[in-house]
């Protein structure tokens, strides 16, 4: 029951978004199957540090990565600073739990010859899917908006008139990113394409049948048509998010006007794609210094 009360709690007073509620409720769930199969413990106040240790051991022995443990004892303590607030628990027990070390690694993000390739040279077809998914991907790369952004989208939320889209992102926090009047003109050839599909549709991105967009199928949408450009093995949207925010580094653009783009909390975790910028400059000085 106090697992039920939490999960209400981020969902409703944190605003967490609903797949992360998920992620967590699937968290603790592992956790107290594991501590009852193992220890014969169920309740939250019987759990120790050697307990919350040897569930980690346990993940990594099976193959676990290290940024997936961290997630789930991510999971773990805040469900533990509700009970210590509400006073369910005395100690924490994930207080002195160390999480492993998780190694650095650069946002993976499509060259800017191939993302002009894909929207100039590469065929997208006829018809309704054609016209949807080159917009989806020019959609994505000029805005870096996440997955779930997109398909939470509605025609309300884009304003044609300002050239601008209003986002709704994690926790349910807004945030207005303005378009080209390029994308404008591929917005409403989509809109005319789209009513004689989906008159008076529920979202605004509707599959051939009418209906809305799914995740599963943006993923497909964008993989098959970034694999017409690039042989990297990640395509995913987000692949798209790193993309735009990778190349508006690169063309000068100031970190924190990209922070407020991207939606990011903090600005360290926008800075992380400073990183694809200093290889890039690296690359210029090799090729560009006599004596390099």
């Amino acid at each position: 029951m106090v697992v039920q009360s939490f999960l209400q709690y981020i969902r409703f007073e944190k605003r967490f978004s609903a797949n992360t509620v998920l992620a967590y409720e699937n968290d603790l769930k592992q956790f107290f199957e594991f501590q009852k199969k193992l220890y014969e413990v169920e309740a939250p106040s019987d759990i120790n540090q050697s307990m919350v240790r040897s569930w980690m051991v346990s993940m990594m022995e099976k193959g676990v990565g290290a940024r997936s443990v961290n997630r789930k004892i991510t999971s773990l303590k805040t469900f533990y600073k509700f009970l210590l607030r509400r006073g369910d628990v005395k100690t924490n027990p994930l207080l002195k739990v160390i999480s492993p070390k998780v190694s650095k690694r650069l946002p993976v993000f499509v060259d800017e010859a191939k993302m002009k390739l894909l929207f100039t040279e590469v065929n997208f077809g006829d018809g309704f899917d054609a016209i949807r998914d080159r917009l989806i991907l020019e959609l994505l790369y000029a805005t870096g908006m996440r997955r779930a952004e997109l398909i939470g989208l509605t025609d309300e939320r884009i304003d044609l008139y300002q050239c601008q889209v209003k986002v709704l992102g994690k926790r349910n926090k807004e945030r207005i990113i303005p378009f080209t009047s390029k994308l404008k003109d591929l917005i409403e050839e989509y809109l005319i394409a789209r009513k004689e599909i989906a008159p008076f549709p529920n979202s605004f991105f509707v599959s051939s049948k009418g209906v809305s967009m799914y995740p599963k199928m943006v993923y497909r949408i964008v993989t098959e048509r970034l694999s017409a450009v690039t042989t990297l093995d990640k395509k995913s949207p987000h692949i798209l998010r790193h993309t735009f925010a990778t190349h508006m580094l690169n063309h000068g653009a100031d970190i924190n006007s990209v922070k407020e783009l991207l939606g990011h909390a903090n600005l360290s975790a926008t800075q992380v794609y400073t990183h694809n910028t200093i290889e890039k400059l690296k690359e210029v000085y090799k090729q560009a210094h006599p004596r390099a």
